[in-house]
């Protein structure tokens, strides 16, 4: 027996949906790349902004003091000595009656300078090396990680004083001394994402094809370990600014007359307690400038972070 039942429905009953306007098919979001993604991630991030426009200040002062000043910064006036901060001189003078206006910021361009450089160069280096090891693994990957390891158990600051002292001191010689020294932290964290990386499809389809291991190297591993490298450096330059510092401040960085933060706050201390603020204005710069760059690379690294993408 048959319990179909036939119902019919007039064609009024009816609501027609438009098909050319599926809710479901509607992008909600405009498509945007991951690097366009970071920048506005970072942008909106108004800690790691007020730390840039500090380092943007800063550096446009060191830039442009010392050109616009009537004051040399190896200009003596034996006159004026140990003058306190006046319209005149900002900071005041030192005991040789030098303008620590001028003298603080062309010390900010020798720190900077052998700040950014000496982060720089060795992220270079350490992603070369950290990538060849990744990628070819064995015996060479063998050979430079236990190289690494071994250099490693020796604080970076013993090497970097033993080399100073042999190769002689100057902006030049801080620059090579870090860039020896500073690689190997790098080339660890770029070992370990090329060896995830080498086994991704991308990697197997260019090698496929015929790809060598110099472009797979240079143009498909080591661009996807930028986010990791940039970070890297951007934290790298506040410790290679109190390296700088305090080597200076030992008498085994940056030489007279050129002067460096560091070596302002060596002839601060001397005479602390008559004339303090020839050591705090240098003493502040520093620890300013390295916590803005510390703020700028917290940032930033929150803003590489696929994890925290929304």
């Amino acid at each position: 027996m048959s319990n179909n039942i036939s119902v019919n429905l007039p064609e009024d009953a009816f609501i027609h949906i438009d098909t050319t306007q599926r809710q479901s098919e509607i992008i909600t979001r405009p498509g945007i790349t991951f690097w366009a993604d970071a920048r506005r991630r970072l942008f909106r991030n108004r800690v790691a902004m007020t730390g840039l426009a500090v380092i943007v200040i800063i550096t446009l002062l060191a830039i442009f003091v010392p050109i616009f000043s009537e004051y040399a910064y190896d200009k003596q006036d034996l006159s004026n000595t140990n003058a306190p901060p006046s319209l005149k001189h900002p900071f005041g003078t030192d005991s040789h009656g030098r303008d620590l206006w001028v003298r603080v910021w062309v010390g900010a361009r020798v720190s900077l300078a052998v700040g950014i450089f000496g982060s720089i160069i060795p992220g270079i280096i350490g992603v070369i090396i950290g990538g060849i090891s990744g990628y070819f693994g064995g015996k060479v990957d063998m050979i430079i990680m236990r190289f690494i390891d071994i250099v490693m158990c020796v604080p970076n600051m013993i090497y970097i004083i033993l080399i100073t002292i042999y190769i002689g001191t100057g902006p030049v010689a801080m620059v090579i001394a870090f860039a020896l020294t500073g690689w190997m932290g790098i080339a660890r964290n770029v070992r370990g994402m090329i060896l995830q990386l080498k086994e991704q499809e991308f990697v197997l389809a260019s090698r496929a094809l015929g790809a060598s291991p110099a472009r797979l190297i240079f143009q498909h591993l080591i661009p996807n370990t930028l986010g990791i490298v940039v970070v890297s450096m951007t934290m790298g330059v506040p410790s290679a600014i109190f390296q700088e510092a305090f080597l200076s401040f030992i008498g085994l960085g940056i030489s007279p007359p050129i002067p460096s933060w560091g070596q302002l706050a060596n002839l601060g201390i001397s005479v602390f307690r008559i004339y303090p603020y020839q050591l705090l204005i240098p003493a502040a710069l520093i620890s300013v400038t390295m916590l803005s760059f510390n703020l700028f690379g917290d940032g930033l690294r929150d803003a590489l972070d696929p994890k925290l993408r929304m």
